[in-house]
């Protein structure tokens, strides 16, 4: 499902977003918030009967982490793709203030997405045991 602004009810969808809603075999969604707002909008999605999966989350700066959305996302048996991996592949540990705001000197004080520095150990430890916990991959 794409939409610009979406609420985490659909309150405000358009025409063109609720067809694409109706006539999908599985239902994607980006969430870059926090915590509840991406239990709302799980809870409405799943009202569909199809599958969803989160192609769009983890941004720390935001409130949206492995924390607060992997433990919701394996209860609701929702998907969750977030984009960057290793620091320095994509650069998305940058936060999307960077563009106007080049980290040239220093890393951000925190990192917006990404699990492991480019040397392969974790960003945050704990995050990483998070990870394996709920993946059953200790």
């Amino acid at each position: 499902m794409w939409a610009v602004d979406t609420s985490p009810d659909g309150a405000n969808l358009g025409e063109l977003q609720q067809i694409q809603l109706r006539e999908s075999d599985i239902i994607t969604f980006h969430n870059y918030s926090w915590p509840e707002y991406f239990k709302r909008q799980v809870a409405w999605l799943k009202k569909y009967n199809r599958p969803v999966i989160c192609t769009e989350y983890m941004a720390r700066s935001v409130g949206s982490t492995f924390d607060t959305v992997l433990p919701i996302a394996k209860q609701e048996r929702v998907g969750a793709i977030n984009w960057g991996f290793v620091a320095g592949k994509t650069q998305t540990y940058l936060p999307w203030d960077s563009w106007e705001h080049p980290y040239v000197r220093d890393q951000p004080p925190v990192w917006f997405h990404e699990v492991l520095r480019s040397d392969g150990t974790p960003y945050r430890q704990a995050e990483v045991d998070l990870i394996r916990q709920l993946t059953g991959k200790q």
